[in-house]
């Protein structure tokens, strides 16, 4: 991830940069760069934290901490859904919201796991019984979780 730069002596010559050597005589300087490249930290994360169907990021460096999907066509499911991305928001936590009306659910689950939010919530069928699904984004598990205790769950399972 890091990375080296020999700059030799092109920029010193060109600064006139010089030091005294161990005689006392001027000397032109070698110059160097030395640092850890951002973009080089992410790239080993995404390759070291992924599937075959995306990246798979660990929570402390996660864009958000809940991908939250809202399929079906009924206004009831965006309803509940955006006030879900409120609380959870109001709750302290960092929620990337799929509210797309005219995207098919497969594409908006293949989304999601391509960009490998660690926590995926799913408001859809299952609002009728009053859950929606929580997935594992690593393990692939999945279980419904109480509309009515949702939000505490999730505070939990983050602050984990």
């Amino acid at each position: 991830m890091g990375h080296i730069f020999q700059l030799g002596r092109k920029y010193a010559e060109a600064l006139g940069l010089k030091v005294l050597d161990q005689n006392g005589k001027l000397a032109t300087v070698t110059m160097g760069s030395y640092g850890v490249g951002v973009t080089r930290a992410i790239a080993a994360l995404a390759e070291s934290n992924r599937d075959d169907k995306g990246i798979i990021w660990p929570r402390n460096v996660a864009p958000a901490d809940i991908h939250l999907v809202a399929t079906g066509k009924g206004e009831e499911i965006f309803a509940a859904a955006n006030q879900l991305a409120e609380d959870l928001t109001a709750a302290g936590l960092d929620v990337m919201y799929d509210d797309r009306p005219k995207v098919s659910p497969g594409v908006k689950f293949g989304d999601a796991e391509l960009i490998g939010v660690p926590t995926i919530v799913v408001v859809g069928r299952g609002l009728a019984d009053g859950v929606v699904e929580v997935k594992d984004r690593r393990s692939g598990e999945a279980g419904n979780v109480a509309v009515a205790e949702v939000v505490e769950y999730l505070r939990r399972l983050v602050s984990a």
